[in-house]
Order: structure tokens, then C-alpha cells, then sequence
């Protein structure tokens, strides 16, 4: 059967993820050239802490420089302090920027009123973006509507920003119209605004929007039954607002139940201008009658009518109105972060939220697929056991936790956040961490002879981790003591919590597992030797050049393998240029790693980083997909049935099934929907002929020309959900879960047979204030009982 041909049956949304023809790579690699989120905001998505979208044509087209560049670092300030994690969105060389840094935005901004910088609307991204591919340096300020698109592109559900575009006075026959109304209306992203520009048709604006479907609500701001949707420089505009939204608890619920919901249309909540800033209505209304007028007599029309019209209300109020736009800006900020922080809580609450810290038969290598497994108990190790044979060897992070709570001395609505640049007063604690600690310890309480592979500095807190892991029943004769004279830095990791225990910012050390010493493959060589592991469960702290090295061990050894993305920018680096013995090994059976777990978003950096290495290019990764034989016909439906259409649109089980050739078996935790577990079945695998496992055998290989016997997905279903106010720390979560999976299969069990375990687990660790629960010893019982 022609390759090629069969790809292109596949359903659309599969087929966005494998067609490789040359045609097709460069739409596929360009959207990296034309699309980034910063790490900061990827991360912040990907942990569930609130992120706010800032547009920039406000700094292109508003403000003029150097005054932009003062805002623009305030705004993000206003964000970081009021808990949340700020998004500037523009576009510069061409490129649509998701979260700029310091350097990009005051290139951004330097260059306002420049003929290269444009101001960006959804119509204009392909022109910017095209034409930025071809050679034109060109930067873009995006507008409300540009900024909401890129938004939602980048998972971001909350925008603040200053003014509404709308219908234009005089509409009826000039068909002005702001785009923003129409985005509004077909990209779920919620805009927090102080209504739209006074100078606008606000009574038709509101109907543009109740026609595009858009729910507009305005806050109380502590005034009583209905409000006025605010005009921008004032408070009130006469026209009274389709829905009053008491606070931003309500406001988020309300963006929760949308979301929840599937209505792909935005929300538009109005904040009105503060009582201290605000001008006149009627002193504005006569400005912006003779605004508007002289734009009408001077025929300035279309995307230069809203620039020219506040450049002269600016001239004409001697600077009010700056004054007015700025403080409703920073209000509109304020409250923006306020709802993304109440947002943030209630995805956690209810699960949504994703965790970084964090099956059957295995498809396996063939050196291994003949051992048998080993039975084990929870009898604690000491370093006289060292070579002796254990279930698991972790390679991981072993690193000192501070956690620094805010606990300001008057607690008021206002003192929730710490305050920057000053002392501020709290409660600190220091605990052992670490994603590779983490695991081990889930391992070791689940049952597992277990040995924790890691690196300190001679240091205190060097010291101190040891006693820790010896206290815990782990060895320590695999954990290197590196000198701090050479300049060796035990892990650390610092974070700081607002009142409600809500990360506000981290600070991570890690350098450590970068350390040259700790590269070369004989010294991976000698820790399989001493530990004889059936296992090696690898996080991603590592460096890709050590990771490789553990790597060409473990498989030189015979273990399977166990990775552990920990991040979204890490995930990436077991396909990294530097991992030399992953991106040149061959498809199943000769894989190197067996097992990974990412969340959604760190699948989508692992299927990124495989496709920007060229892995998706090679004849041997072509052979396997060619042979799980997926028809055409009903293919999408097939993967619906078995996941879901939520998690189908958003391409998760595709990209699986992408990575598969060279992770056999895949884990994605799904927060509040389980985990979905995709993997390859080798030839004579149960679930192939039982009628239970049929609904889940997507695909299957009858030509016996390998040991390949076919595709199988299954969503497994959380263990429980846990109530908000029974939840003690995110921590280590899922770290509990590959933990408490791995001590199950090192038994011989099934990913299917332990994963409903682990992620009982899971919710132990949820309940108790230490990375890993020590309860979790508890459901040792449970994997015994197992068949």
C-alpha cells in the first residue's frame, strides 16, 4: 500500500500532523518562524497560574516614546505585583511575539509612529507575517483584535486593555466598524476594557456586539443595582449595561462557564474609568464633538480616524484625557490580573488546570522483552546493598525547596501580593524537592528497590539532602558530592507565595546537572553496573549531553527506559542536537525510551522538538506508521470515541500517535480528565483478540512482517475529584503518578493496572503539605493484589 496515499486519507486533523511531503514541511516548520510564546508564559500556562495578555498598539500608536517605554514596564509591573504573569503581545521582525522581554519591547516601542511599524489587525498577521519571511524588517503594535487572535493561539484566556474599537458615529454610511466587535464575536478571550472610546456609536456598538454574540457585562465598582456602560474618560455614558458583574470572582466564574461550555465567542467585561481620574461627560462629549468633526471635514477615515481623533482630544483637553486614558489603563490591569488570579483558582479547583511537577505490555527493546519480573518489597535500602540488583535506578534532580508565604502584618484586600523591592514579612519553610527525588520516594513507598542517581556541592544544604534520601530508606552511593571550591551549587529552588499560598514568582538553580563531571558515559556505565535496574526513570533536569550519556547506559545495560519531561522547556531536550544517542537511534524495537509522561503541553514540546530534529523525516519512522494501517475512512471519529473531540481539536492524541515510532508508550496527564495512554502492541498482545480492549485498538498489523501488532488508545478517568478545600499543594503530583507506575510495572504489571493506582496516589499527595505522601505507602496492598 502506497505510503503517501494513506497519509493523505487521514482525517484533517491528523493530517495537519503527518503529512511530511516537501510541500507541506514548510508550512509545518514556519509557524515556528512566525509564532513564539516566551518560556515564562509557557511555563505559567502550563503550571496554571494566571497569565494576562497586553496588547502594543497602545505603545505603537498611542503613546509616543520614551513615555510608551515607562508605561509599558509599568503595566507589566501592575501584573507581576497583583499576582499574575503579563503577556505582551506584538509582532517584531515579522514575527508574532507572545510574552516579550525587555530588549523586544523597547524595540517595539522605539520604533512607534515608524512607517515599518504597523498596527495589527487579525487581516494583517499574514501580510506581516509573509513579508517578514521574505527579508522586510517590519514590526507590528497589535490592536485588540490582533492581540485577542494571538491570545488564544497561545492558550491565554484574559486580555487588559485600555478602550473598545466600535461602530463609528456616521456608520450607516460609512460602514466603519471595528474589527474588534467581530473578533469578539468568534475568539473565545475575554477583554477587559473601560467600555469602547467615548468618541464611538456606544448605543450601536452594544448591538453590533449582542448580534456577534458577545456577553457584555460592566463591574459594579461598588455601586448598587444597574450600571452604566462606562464611555472611556468617564464613568457613565447614558447607556445603561447589558449585564452588571459585581466583582472579578463572578467575572471568572462566568469565563469558567464559557469555557466549560465550548462558546467560541469572547467576553467583554467593562471596567469603568477610577472616580479620582475621570473627566466630565459633559465637558468630553463637546470635545469629542469638535474631535470628530474635524476628522469628518479633513476626510480622515479608517485606520488613521481613531489615532487623529485622540491626538486632537488630547490637544483639546490640555492633557486630561492622557491623564484619564493612563489611570483607566492601569485600572483596567489591575482588575484584568485580579480575574485571571480567581480564573486560576478555580481551574485548580475543579481540576482543569494542568501540573508540571509536576498499559498492558510494554512495547519493549528486544535485548529486555525476555526478563522476568522481579517481586519486591518496601524493605529499606542501605549503601551495603549497593550492588545489589534493584527495580529502579532514577536519574533526576534532588534539590532544596524554599517556600516563602506572605504574611503581611495587616492583611486587607490590598495585601494579599508581597511588595516589590522592599522586605516583606512571611512565614519560610525548607523541605527536600526535586522532580528525580520526588519520583524515587513514590517509587520506594509503592513497593520499589529504588535508587536515587543524583549530584550535590559539599555544601550544607548538599548534607542535608543526603541525610534526607538516607532517612527516606534510598541509597546514596549513586548521589555525587561535587566541591563547591570548583564552583558546584546544591539545587535550589525559591518560591514565593502571596497570602493564598498562589506562586507569585520563582527563582530555580540547577546549574548542577549541567556539570561537565558528570557527562562521560563510563561513569553511567559504572551506576548500572552497581544497581543492575530494571528501570531507569530520567527527568529532564539533566543537560541534553548528560542525558545522552545516561541514555547510551541504560541501553547498553538492557533497562527499560522512563522519561520525565518536568518542563515545557525542557521536554525539548530529549530530541536536542546535543542528545546524540536519541536522535540518531533507530524506531521500535531499537527505541531507547520506553515510557514518557508529559502533560498536554509538554506532548506538544516533545512533538515539536522531534519534528524541528528532522524525526518525522526518516524511512525507518515512515515504515512504522505505515504499518498500523490507519484508514481514512472514519479515522477521526475512531480517535473521538476513544478521547474525546476536546482533546481531538486540540491535536493531543495525533501528536501521540506522531511519537510513538520512538516513545512506544505514552502517558499525557490531563489534569481533571485522567490521563490518556497511547501505545504500541506487539504481535500476540491479550488486548488484540479480548472483546473488552476492542473499542480501543485503533489500528492493527496483520502482515506479520514485524513485531508490531497495532495501536491502541484508552483515556483513563481520575481517581476521584478532590474538593478545593481538601487540597494542601500541587507539588509533586505528578511525579507521585510515574512514581507509583513504574513500581507497579517493575512487578510485571500493566500500564492499565496501574495507572487507576497511581493516580489514587496522586490524590494523597494532593491532600498532604509534602511533595510525596507518605500514605502513598498505603496502596502497596493494592499493587499486590494485581494479577
Amino acid at each position: 500500500m502506497a505510503l503517501h496515499r494513506r497519509a493523505l486519507s487521514l482525517n484533517p486533523y491528523f493530517r495537519r500532523l503527518t503529512q511530511r511531503s516537501r510541500q507541506k514541511r514548510t508550512i509545518v516548520t514556519g509557524r515556528d518562524r512566525l509564532f513564539r510564546v516566551s518560556e515564562e508564559v509557557q511555563d505559567a500556562l502550563a503550571t496554571g497560574k494566571p497569565v494576562v495578555a497586553l496588547e502594543t498598539t497602545i505603545y505603537t500608536h498611542g503613546y509616543p516614546y520614551p513615555e510608551n517605554v515607562a508605561l509599558s514596564s509599568r503595566l507589566e509591573s501592575l501584573v507581576r505585583v497583583n499576582g499574575g504573569v503579563p503577556a505582551t503581545i506584538g509582532i517584531l521582525g515579522g514575527k508574532a511575539l507572545v510574552g516579550m522581554g525587555a530588549d523586544e519591547l523597547i524595540n517595539l516601542v522605539s520604533a512607534a509612529g515608524h512607517k515599518n511599524t504597523w498596527k495589527i489587525s487579525r487581516r494583517d498577521l499574514g501580510f506581516i507575517g509573509g513579508l517578514g519571511l521574505r527579508g522586510h524588517t517590519l514590526n507590528g503594535g497589535t490592536t485588540i483584535a490582533g492581540t485577542m487572535v494571538l491570545a488564544h493561539l497561545a492558550g491565554i484566556k484574559v486580555f487588559a486593555t485600555g478602550g473598545l474599537g466600535g461602530v463609528h458615529r456616521g456608520a450607516e454610511n460609512s460602514m466603519d466598524i471595528s474589527a474588534d466587535l467581530t473578533e469578539l464575536g468568534r475568539t473565545p478571550v475575554t477583554v477587559i476594557s473601560s467600555g469602547c472610546k467615548s468618541f464611538l456609536d456606544i448605543p450601536r456598538t452594544l448591538e453590533y456586539l449582542e448580534t456577534q454574540g458577545v456577553g457584555v457585562g460592566t463591574f459594579a465598582d461598588g455601586r448598587q443595582g444597574d450600571v452604566d456602560f462606562p464611555a472611556f474618560f468617564s464613568r457613565d455614558s447614558g447607556v445603561r449595561s447589558p449585564k452588571t458583574i459585581l466583582d472579578e470572582a463572578d467575572a471568572a466564574a462566568i469565563i469558567y462557564a464559557q469555557s466549560v461550555l465550548g462558546v467560541n465567542s469572547g467576553l467583554l467585561f467593562a471596567n469603568p474609568v477610577p472616580e479620582h481620574s475621570a473627566m466630565f461627560r459633559e465637558e468630553i462629549d463637546f470635545i469629542i464633538t469638535e474631535a470628530v468633526s474635524e476628522a469628518e471635514q479633513k476626510g480622515i477615515g479608517g485606520s488613521a480616524n481613531t489615532p487623529y481623533i485622540l491626538k486632537r482630544i488630547r490637544e483639546l483637553s490640555n492633557g486630561g484625557s492622557v491623564k484619564a486614558n493612563t489611570a483607566l489603563v492601569e485600572a483596567n490591569v489591575i482588575r484584568g490580573t485580579k480575574v485571571a488570579v480567581e480564573l486560576a483558582k478555580l481551574e485548580k479547583r475543579d481540576g482543569a488546570t494542568p501540573q508540571r511537577e509536576d498499559s498492558g505490555k510494554l512495547f519493549i527493546p528486544q535485548s529486555s522483552s525476555s526478563s522476568s519480573a522481579r517481586e519486591s518489597t518496601s524493605t529499606p535500602s542501605t549503601e551495603s546493598q549497593s550492588a545489589q540488583p534493584v527495580d529502579v535506578l532514577v536519574a533526576g534532580a534532588l534539590a532544596s525547596d524554599t517556600m516563602c508565604d506572605h504574611q503581611p502584618f495587616h492583611v486587607t484586600a490590598q495585601s494579599t501580593s508581597p511588595v516589590p523591592h522592599t522586605s516583606n514579612p512571611s512565614s519560610i519553610s525548607q523541605s527536600p524537592g526535586g522532580v528525580g527525588r520526588n519520583v524515587a520516594v513514590a517509587a520506594h513507598l509503592a513497593g520499589a528497590k529504588v535508587v536515587l542517581a543524583s549530584a550535590v556541592a559539599d555544601d550544607l544544604a548538599g548534607s542535608s539532602l543526603l541525610d534526607h534520601v538516607t532517612k527516606c530508606g534510598l541509597q546514596t552511593t549513586a548521589i555525587r558530592q561535587l566541591p563547591t571550591v570548583d564552583g558546584a551549587r546544591t539545587a535550589q529552588y525559591v518560591a514565593i507565595n502571596d497570602t493564598n499560598k498562589d506562586l507569585v514568582v520563582a527563582m530555580a538553580d540547577m546549574s548542577i546537572f549541567a556539570r561537565p563531571e558528570l557527562e562521560a558515559p563510563g561513569y553511567w556505565t559504572a551506576k548500572m553496573e552497581q544497581s543492575k535496574p530494571r528501570w531507569v526513570v530520567v527527568d529532564a533536569n539533566w543537560s541534553p549531553s548528560i542525558l545522552s550519556s545516561v541514555f547510551s547506559a541504560a541501553k547498553a545495560h538492557g533497562a527499560l527506559v522512563a522519561f520525565e519531561p518536568v518542563s515545557i522547556a525542557k521536554a525539548a531536550r530529549l530530541f536536542h542536537k546535543d542528545n546524540h544517542f536519541v536522535t540518531s537511534a533507530k524506531v521500535v524495537p531499537d527505541h531507547v525510551v520506553s515510557l514518557a509522561s508529559p502533560n498536554h503541553l509538554e506532548l506538544s514540546a516533545l512533538y515539536n522538538a522531534a519534528r524541528d530534529a528532522m524525526m518525522f523525516e526518516s524511512a525507518e519512522w515512515w515504515s512504522v506508521i505505515d504499518r498500523l494501517g490507519l484508514s481514512g475512512a472514519g479515522s477521526q471519529e475512531r480517535l473521538v470515541s476513544v478521547a474525546g473531540r476536546e482533546l481531538v481539536e486540540q491535536g493531543i492524541p495525533q501528536q501521540c500517535i506522531q511519537l510513538l515510532p520512538f516513545i512506544p508508550n505514552l502517558v499525557t496527564k490531563l489534569g481533571r480528565r485522567g490521563c490518556l495512554l497511547t501505545c504500541l502492541l506487539r504481535h500476540g498482545d491479550e488486548r488484540l483478540s479480548r472483546p473488552e480492549n476492542a473499542p480501543y485498538v485503533l489500528s492493527r498489523n496483520f502482515s506479520g512482517d514485524s513485531d508490531l501488532g497495532g495501536l491502541y488508545m484508552r483515556l483513563i478517568p481520575p481517581f476521584m475529584e478532590v474538593e478545593q478545600d481538601h487540597i494542601v499543594s500541587v507539588n509533586g503530583v505528578g511525579d507521585t503518578v510515574l512514581g507509583v507506575a513504574i513500581a507497579g510495572l517493575a512487578r510485571g504489571r500493566t500500564l492499565e493496572e496501574v495507572l487507576p493506582i497511581a493516580q489514587e496516589a496522586a490524590v494523597l499527595t494532593l491532600k498532604s503539605s509534602e511533595a510525596v505522601s507518605p500514605h502513598v505507602r498505603d496502596i502497596q496492598d493494592r499493587l499486590n493484589r494485581l494479577r
